[in-house]
C-alpha cells in the first residue's frame, strides 16, 4: 500500500483548478508534517496556508515551474493549484533545519495522495519578493512551497535511457515522462 501511494505521489504541475481546497484540509495535511520526525526534535518549521483564489494567484506569480520544460511557462488558468503550503524555517528556533522540510513535505504530499489530491514541491521561488508581499518577518526563511490540487495530468515513470538523461519531458499527448535510475544503479556494492 505505501508503494502504491508513493507511485501516485508524483510532481504534478497541472491541476483541476475548479476542485477547491479549504483551510480545514490544508490544516489536516500540515498536521502530518508537524507530527513527522524532526532533527533533535527542534521542530523549526512553520507554515503559511493558502486556499483562496486571490492569495493563490499572488503566490503563483512568485514561483517558476518545470525548469526542464523550456517552452512552458507553467500551468494555464484553470490548471493552476487550488492551494499552497509555504514551508518556512523559524530562525529563532534553529539556523539549520537539516532534512526536516523534506520529511514534512513528503508526509504532507502522501496525505494529499490519500485524499485523491496531488502536489509539487517547488524550490524555484522569488523568495524576497514573496516574503515582502506576504509580510513575512525576517525571522523566517522560505524553504519550499507545496502546490496542491486535484491532478489534471498523467505522469509516467520510466527507466533512465542509455544516454543517462534524467530530464523529465512531455510527449505530444501531454503525458509527463519522468526518467528514474534503476534500483541496481542506485545500490552500491562495496
Amino acid at each position: 500500500m505505501i508503494r502504491e501511494m508513493i507511485l501516485k505521489n508524483r510532481s504534478y504541475r497541472r491541476f483541476d483548478q475548479h476542485v477547491k481546497l479549504d483551510e480545514h484540509l490544508l490544516r489536516e495535511l500540515v498536521d502530518l508534517g508537524r507530527i513527522s520526525g524532526s532533527a533533535a526534535n527542534l521542530q523549526p518549521l512553520r507554515y503559511i496556508l493558502s486556499w483562496t483564489d486571490q492569495r493563490n494567484a499572488l503566490i503563483f506569480e512568485h514561483v517558476a515551474w518545470a525548469g526542464y520544460l523550456q517552452d512552458w511557462d507553467g500551468p494555464a488558468e484553470g490548471e493552476r493549484p487550488s492551494g499552497y503550503v509555504i514551508v518556512l524555517a523559524d530562525n529563532r528556533v534553529s539556523k539549520n533545519v537539516d532534512c526536516d522540510h523534506g520529511i514534512a513535505c513528503q508526509s504532507i504530499l502522501l496525505g494529499a495522495v490519500e485524499k485523491g489530491l496531488g502536489g509539487c514541491m517547488i524550490g524555484s521561488i522569488r523568495r524576497e519578493a514573496l516574503q515582502q508581499v506576504l509580510g513575512i518577518g525576517p525571522e523566517y526563511k522560505i524553504l519550499l512551497i507545496i502546490a496542491l490540487g486535484k491532478p489534471a495530468e498523467q505522469v509516467e515513470l520510466e527507466d533512465v535511457g542509455p544516454q543517462g538523461d534524467i530530464k523529465y519531458w512531455r510527449d505530444d499527448a501531454s503525458v509527463h515522462h519522468v526518467p528514474k535510475r534503476t534500483l541496481n544503479e542506485v545500490i552500491l556494492k562495496v
